[in-house]
């Protein structure tokens, strides 16, 4: 099997939202699965801050915009929640890779609740 860039803790915050997603299902809105996502990484244990700030620069001036990641875990991974019956769109992608490109983080987890089935897709920078 190929190995990837923090491969084991992609798998270990996978898991956790398969785990949300059986017990919840989809329909709720983002919100209600961040909270969830919060419980199970503390009792999980995972190095979590929910709601990362990351200035944006430009030519050393700090620029009025700021992103803000969902979750950073373990201290290098991003992972933006959705919760859209429209499923991972391009836009999704081209938002991660802008917090990817400002946080310095090599990877990216895209995680969406809003279909029958848990969606998730890797982006790595």
């Amino acid at each position: 099997m190929e190995e990837y860039v923090l491969q084991e803790e992609t798998y270990r915050i996978i898991g956790i939202c398969m785990e949300i997603h059986r017990i919840l299902g989809h329909g709720f809105a983002e919100v209600v699965y961040k909270d969830a996502i919060e419980i199970e990484v503390n009792a999980s244990q995972i190095e979590t801050c929910r709601e990362k700030e990351y200035p944006v620069y430009y030519k050393n001036i700090l620029l009025k915009h700021k992103f803000y990641a969902d979750f950073v875990m373990f201290g290098n991974i991003i992972v933006e929640i959705k919760a859209t019956a429209k499923g991972i769109t391009n836009d999704c992608i081209a938002q991660v890779i802008n917090y990817l490109k400002v946080s310095g983080c090599p990877v990216a987890l895209i995680i969406n609740f809003g279909r029958k089935s848990l969606e998730y897709k890797r982006i790595v920078y």
